[in-house]
């Protein structure tokens, strides 16, 4: 678990809100992040329900994706509660050698999912 959130939180921020029509709002008192029409791309927990993690959570392609990425790095990745079962995955974020390359690439990912192709066409990656 990290011992500053908020600096966590603030380098998903950077990442999830680069991109066209996104906002924060709480949702079930985490940050989410998503584009127009409420479709969600990112959230942030920290210490969600006690387990201890900081994470941020995206979306994959699906259970498929969701599975390899876990047994490709299962240190780093997740099936997390409520989400996994729909394929999102959560990526843990207090490693010491934390790759945020890494990190904002898989939130890129999970926006390019949601977002509608005007909006992928005005400022995707």
């Amino acid at each position: 678990m990290s011992p500053d959130p908020e600096s966590v939180l603030a380098k998903v921020r950077d990442a999830a809100l680069g991109f066209p029509s996104t906002y924060e709002k709480l949702s079930h008192g985490s940050p989410g992040f998503f584009i127009e029409k409420g479709k969600a791309f990112a959230y942030f927990w920290h210490n969600h329900h006690g387990d201890g993690e900081t994470v941020t959570i995206v979306k994959t392609s699906g259970l498929e994706e969701q599975q390899m990425l876990i047994e490709a790095d299962p240190d780093f990745y997740y099936s997390p509660p409520y989400l996994g079962p729909s394929g999102w995955i959560a990526m843990r974020l207090d490693g010491v050698d934390l790759d945020w390359d890494r990190v904002a690439d898989r939130i890129a990912t999970s926006w390019e999912m949601v977002a509608p192709r005007r909006l992928l066409e005005a400022g995707g990656r």
